[in-house]
């Protein structure tokens, strides 16, 4: 039996569910939660579940592919339901589910104010993430890529802080308006291709194979370098993130910054650099010199922050510099780099988000001027934080700075000027980082800190979990390396064809 359609539809049909149950008022007790909040407990471990035999019992593999999944959806336009998955993006579903049981730990169990509604929008927005890993028929990726956007937006309206209308609309600008710029790339490779060889398709195996001028092949490839470019993001089309960051409910700023971002960086290795690998070479320079620029701008502003929240957005965007970097530095070791830089920053940043917003609830602010010192009031709390901020500026031995190593590395072979300016990134990350631990844990303590509560043993257990996966990634690199890269286009075209055959 093919699993990968429950992936896609377990957590919608689940969000459905919860929102039906948030109808149910949460029985009386000081330790109990909404129905709602229960059903999307079972949801995620049902998932989980079916992750879990996808990743361990694919006896249909072929190859570096884990499985295959396709049924005619509008054959006259030759749009399918084509799913595929191999290591990049059952890893990268792998990160999604972690971060989800943190939110759903740590993060949704406080929201009290239309639960249910709040429960069906974050799994909707977990199909649209999972289904934009899985989709491989390019409608369908672009209908997965558009559905992330929706809920999340409802999310930051509805749910959000002072300034969530303004950042809202932001977010939704920012990522419709560079949507459509990859949709015209889509229709446009789809006609190139139907041009060429009278099928008309959205197939991105058969479309990988199109014959294309250099010039329209650029074109193509910045369209959907350009949405991709939002959502990573890339300077100077960040501007949506830092709003949308701080004006987040925590549970949102975890999905945005721990998933979302990287459906960007998956983009570009699936399609840019997999779709148009000549064009990708030739804007090679100036996509390592956008990253390098991220970095050192996201940086730069972190050092400057004093919205905690704000600080944790910036260095987002200095850490997928190099993530854009890695991806376009034309080698192996770069893009093994990308791709553990996306992990690794998909935990450490949202363990930061969900520190974060576990101090905003207690001390009804987020200015690290204004906290104060934590450590002696809340010691677990504050060491939590100091292992996450160190991992932020890339302490060796954690999953940071094996990604950040190997892209810089596979930079210096290129340039070793650039690796030179990327690698001044780290040194602006360790002063906002360490700013970041003295004034917020070890700056002279508030009188009223007594009075707060420490995170509780379940949560520690929880954020161990998180802690041990870093350092996973950071000691033993090679075999997520190795199990994350992406497959090539011949090996899969070839599987399509046998799945096709009658």
């Amino acid at each position: 039996m093919n699993l990968l359609p429950a992936l896609v539809l377990v957590p919608v049909i689940g969000g459905g569910l919860a929102w039906g149950s948030g109808r149910v008022p949460p029985p009386a007790g000081p330790s109990t939660h909404s129905a709602s909040w229960w059903t999307m407990l079972a949801t995620l471990c049902v998932e989980t579940l079916v992750l879990i035999m996808v990743t361990f019992g694919h006896p249909d593999r072929t190859g570096p592919w884990y499985g295959h999944f396709s049924t005619p959806w509008i054959p006259a336009m030759g749009i399918a339901v084509r799913l595929d998955m191999d290591g990049l993006s059952l890893s990268l579903i792998w990160l999604s589910l972690v971060l989800c049981f943190l939110c759903a730990c740590l993060a949704t169990r406080q929201v009290t104010a239309h639960a249910g509604a709040f429960h069906f929008l974050f799994l909707a927005t977990l199909t649209g993430i999972i289904g934009t890993f899985l989709a491989t028929d390019l409608f369908l990726f672009f209908f997965f890529w558009e559905l992330m956007l929706v809920p999340m937006f409802v999310l930051i309206a509805a749910w959000g802080h002072e300034g969530r209308q303004r950042a809202a609309m932001k977010f939704f600008m920012f990522t419709q308006g560079s949507g459509l710029l990859m949709l015209l790339s889509i229709l446009g490779l789809v006609i190139a291709h139907a041009r060429e060889t009278g099928v008309l398709t959205f197939d991105y195996f058969a479309l990988g194979h199109t014959s294309l001028s250099p010039t329209l092949s650029m074109l193509l490839m910045l369209g959907f370098f350009s949405a991709f470019a939002v959502k990573l993001p890339v300077v100077p089309v960040h501007v949506w993130l830092p709003d949308a960051h701080t004006q987040a409910p925590t549970a949102a700023s975890v999905l945005l910054a721990g998933i979302l971002l990287k459906t960007g960086g998956y983009g570009m290795i699936r399609f840019d650099i997999m779709l148009f690998p000549d064009a990708a070479g030739r804007f090679a320079p100036i996509a390592m010199g956008l990253g390098v620029a991220g970095i050192l701008y996201g940086a730069w502003m972190s050092c400057a922050q004093e919205d905690v929240k704000r600080l944790i957005a910036y260095s987002s965007i200095s850490h997928m510099g190099f993530v854009l970097l890695g991806i376009f530095a034309g080698s192996r070791l770069g893009m093994q780099g990308a791709i553990m830089q996306m992990l690794a920053h998909g935990l450490g940043t949202a363990a930061l988000f969900l520190i974060a917003g576990a101090i905003q609830d207690r001390l009804r602010t987020r200015d690290m001027h204004r906290i104060g010192g934590l450590w002696a009031a809340m010691p677990r709390l504050s060491g939590t934080g100091l292992f996450f901020a160190v991992a932020l500026l890339g302490m060796p031995g954690l999953g940071n700075f094996t990604g950040e190593f190997l892209v810089l590395l596979a930079t210096w072979h290129i340039s070793p000027v650039t690796a030179t300016l990327a690698a001044t990134g780290l040194v602006l990350a360790a002063i906002y980082a360490l700013r970041m631990v003295n004034r917020i844990f070890l700056a002279a303590p508030r009188a009223d800190l007594q009075l707060l509560q420490d995170f509780p043993v379940r949560h520690m257990a929880v954020f161990a979990c998180v802690m041990a996966f870093l350092m996973l990634l950071g000691l033993y690199p090679q075999s997520f390396m190795t199990f994350s890269t992406p497959s090539p286009l011949s090996v899969t075209t070839a599987a399509g064809r046998q799945d096709s055959a009658p």
